[in-house]
Order: structure tokens, then sequence, then C-alpha cells
């Protein structure tokens, strides 16, 4: 079992949503022998990062260069989270060679020095979920997935690859569901919908949602399993610390809300009642769009993560009252 208060700590995507909030959690349980590796460009990533407590940043294109020249040193723990999470992004070179080859060069160098890797799979390789939303690591069920999208599949291309080569014996990856919080400001159209409510919600006193088109949902009662971030890098950190937890993970709250108990919960945060407006899901959209997404947590129990689940009504209040209306982040409260 890994002590974070001693170890030594790489976070790629360190300035990110999940990877800031990782950095946040870290400090919180004493460690701040930490290197951060991002690409903050010309984004207000920035921000995540002055509450927080490390000991270098590099920009990411420098970083598997240094690892390879030693003049990192050497790292107890890897948490590797950088990727581009557009699942809009069109560019299928530029997400092969951000989501998988460096994923695999990293993977590579983290293993040659002994350090614990974990890294960022994603709930979008589950596609439409008819193959199942099982965090099951064999060849057999991985081939079976379809992701919608090419960010997805960047994702499901190195999951495969670890399971073919037998690396997944000695790492692990955890497949985010739906995950909000603080931190996420800088994402643009790839918040939350927490986030991006509020900002409905002071312009217009409404929440937009999608229709629905299919017969099987009613408009608004599409269903997601949304995860407060605070529960992500609790569970993320878990399975880094924990020996033996090696594998696919997925990682959420085990329950399917719909996103009108989203909206409800966003209104009720602020005092407000309900307003909720249905518009037409853009045409390009529609082929892509996951109705339903439910991860089923039992690989995280079973390696020993106990903690409850933050309810979705309580992640949102704590959300929107700390976080979004004082305009906080992390490490600020």
């Amino acid at each position: 079992m890994i002590d974070f208060s001693r170890a030594r700590v790489l976070v790629t995507g360190g300035a990110g949503f999940i990877g800031s909030a990782l950095v946040w959690e870290l400090n919180r349980r004493g460690c701040e022998r930490i290197v951060i590796a991002d690409f903050l460009e010309s984004s207000e990533k920035w921000r995540n990062l002055a509450p927080l407590a490390f000991e270098d940043y590099l920009e990411a294109d420098d970083l598997l260069a240094r690892l390879a020249s030693k003049s990192l040193g050497r790292f107890d723990v890897v948490l590797h989270m950088g990727a581009c999470s557009s699942t809009t992004e069109r560019n299928a070179a530029y997400l092969v060679r951000n989501n998988f080859q460096f994923t695999k060069d990293l993977a590579s160098a983290a293993l040659s020095s002994n350090a614990r890797f974990v890294y960022a799979s994603s709930a979008a390789t589950y596609g439409d979920g008819s193959a199942g939303m099982k965090d099951d690591p064999s060849l057999p069920y991985l081939h079976t997935l379809r992701p919608l999208n090419m960010y997805g599949y960047s994702k499901q291309m190195f999951d495969l690859y670890a399971a073919q080569r037998g690396i997944l014996d000695k790492i692990a990856g955890v497949k985010f569901f739906n995950i909000f919080g603080p931190n996420e400001g800088h994402k643009g159209d790839m918040r939350s919908l927490v986030s991006k409510a509020y900002e409905q919600i002071a312009e217009t006193g409404e929440i937009r949602l999608f229709k629905s088109y299919i017969p099987e949902y009613a408009d608004g009662e599409q269903k997601r399993d949304f995860l407060y971030v605070k529960d992500a890098v609790a569970m993320t950190l878990h399975l880094a610390a924990t020996d033996g937890a090696s594998g696919l993970f997925n990682v959420g709250s085990g329950e399917a809300n719909t996103w009108i108990a989203l909206a409800n919960a966003v209104f009720a945060a602020l005092g407000k009642q309900p307003n909720i407006r249905f518009i037409d899901m853009p045409e390009e959209l529609r082929a892509k769009y996951q109705y339903f997404t439910q991860a089923d947590i039992g690989r995280v129990r079973t390696s020993g993560y106990t903690a409850p689940i933050t309810s979705l009504v309580d992640a949102v209040a704590d959300y929107v009252k700390n976080y979004i209306v004082p305009r906080k982040h992390l490490g600020d409260v």
C-alpha cells in the first residue's frame, strides 16, 4: 500500500479537470512532491494550479524525453490523466498520437522504472452499452465493445493494446463515467451540465436539455451515471495505492439518474423552482448519443474501496454553493 505523504507522484493533465482535482486530494493527504505535465497554451487551466502545491511543472511534449534522460528523477506513482477528451474531435491522427501512442510510451517508461501506473480510460469505450458496461479486462469482452466516436476508440485502442500484451496485469485503467465538479470551467462546451446550467439560469431563468430521439426515453429521461469529482479522485487514488489492483475499473456512482433529476438538483441548490426547456439535439450528435450509462462498480468495491458515494443532490449542492457561485477552485476553500 502506497503512503502518498511519502510518495513522489507524476500527474499528466495535472492542470486539467480531474488531474488538478487529483493534485488537490494529494495535497490534502500531505503529498507535495508532485510533478505536473500538461499543455497550458492560452487556456484558463492555469487557474486550477494556483491554489495547489507541487514541486515542478513542464509542458507535456517535453515529458517523454525528460523521463528518458532521467533528469526528472524517479516517481513512485504515475497518474496519467492527460488526453484530448473532446468527444467531437474529428482528427483521428491527433487522437491516436495523443491518447494512444503517448499512453503506450508513458506506460513503458513507468513500468521500466517500477512506478505504479494508473491511466484514464473512459466509459465512452462502451458505446451504446449493448455489450454491457462491465469493467472486464479480458480480450474477448473488450473486442465486443464498439465506441460511438473516435475519442472513445482512441481510449479503447490502449485498453486492447495493454490487454493483448499482458500489461493490464501490472497497471490500472479507470473508466470515468460522467464526472462533474470544480475545476472544469476551462472545458468550454465539454463542461458538465451543472456548470453550464448555472449560466443558463442566470441568463434566461431556464435550463435547456436535449430532446430524445428514440421512443424508449421521453425528453429529459435519458440517463447517465453522474459522479462528483471528489469521489472520482478518491477512487482513483485508492486504486493507485492498492497493491494488486490491476486491470480496468469503472469509476462511477453505480446509479443512473435522468438529466431532469440533475437539472432539478441545480435549481434546488440555487433555491429556485425548476424551469426546463427541451431543445433539438444537433444532427451530427444524434447517431453518437448515449441514452443510458450506469457503472458497475463491483471491481472497485472488491478492491477494498468502502467509502460511500456522495448523492447527486448533495454533490450538486456542494459544487454550486461552494465553487460555482463564489467562483472558487479546489484548494480555495
